[in-house]
């Protein structure tokens, strides 16, 4: 598995990035006060499969022994900031805040994307400053991408606009390799860290950055009692943006164009 991807490979990440780009459109158009997580995922999964792509978190396991993940969508509510689960028959309320990722498999090769969104109409300017600075935070990340750069680079853009707002930058989770796998090295955290190595940004290379902020100001976050949901440890509402990119000579290309 090489983390260079050759100009074939991300053409054909490209082709499915926008088809997962459409699915996640899909799945978004059909958010509303009254529907349920259970129909958002079905509803992703046709317009993607009806391309020629097929899921890539539906039965995905980190390891042979782990649980697989029962749905398609990882749909998260409020203070869930990944991981939800897109098979519950959950109702959304008006008011809601849900989040979104997806990612599906074409032509052998992986990519993923998240967006997140208001159920209803009018989000009170709290919500909609929260959802304006994080994907604010995570086009930062992907303009300080460039061919000799560095890791680094990337998380400290993302860090330099959530950190005036105050907002939980989440530390037990970070953007990732990805296109051979559904997670590659490196590891991109959304924040200045020591403990995380320096690396190089080289041509081929394919990222996803995904900053995710909490409303209340902490950054911790815990397990929900389903044994997948991670939830923001103060109970604030979260909110989760990401792309896929490709890095390369003659620049950075979001490859999973956000619908939102």
């Amino acid at each position: 598995m090489s983390l260079i991807k050759t100009p074939q490979e991300i053409d054909a990440m490209r082709e499915g990035g926008h088809i997962l780009s459409r699915a996640l459109k899909a799945a978004i158009d059909s958010v509303r006060p009254g529907i349920t997580l259970r129909e958002i995922d079905a509803i992703g999964e046709a317009s993607m499969r009806a391309e020629g792509a097929t899921p890539s978190f539906l039965h995905y396991k980190s390891s042979p022994s782990d649980t697989p993940f029962p749905s398609t969508i990882c749909l998260s509510v409020n203070e869930e900031i990944v991981h939800g689960l897109g098979n519950r028959d959950r109702v959304l309320l008006e008011g809601d805040v849900l989040g979104l990722d997806i990612g599906c498999w074409y032509k052998d090769l992986c990519t993923d994307m998240a967006a997140s969104v208001y159920v209803g109409s009018n989000p009170p300017p709290e919500i909609a400053k929260l959802l304006t600075v994080t994907k604010e935070a995570l086009l930062a990340g992907v303009a300080a991408a460039h061919v000799g750069g560095d890791v680094r680079d990337i998380s400290a853009a993302i860090d330099h606009v959530v950190t005036p707002h105050k907002y939980g930058n989440v530390r037990a989770l970070v953007g990732h390799g990805v296109g051979h796998a559904v997670h590659e090295n490196p590891h991109v955290p959304n924040f200045i860290s020591p403990h995380y190595p320096s690396v190089k940004l080289k041509d081929g290379m394919t990222l996803a950055l995904e900053p995710m902020f909490g409303m209340g100001g902490d950054y911790r976050v815990d397990t929900a009692d389903d044994g997948w949901a991670v939830i923001m440890h103060d109970g604030s509402v979260s909110a989760h943006f990401e792309v896929t990119i490709a890095i390369t000579k003659n620049g950075t290309e979001i490859l999973t164009p956000l619908p939102v």
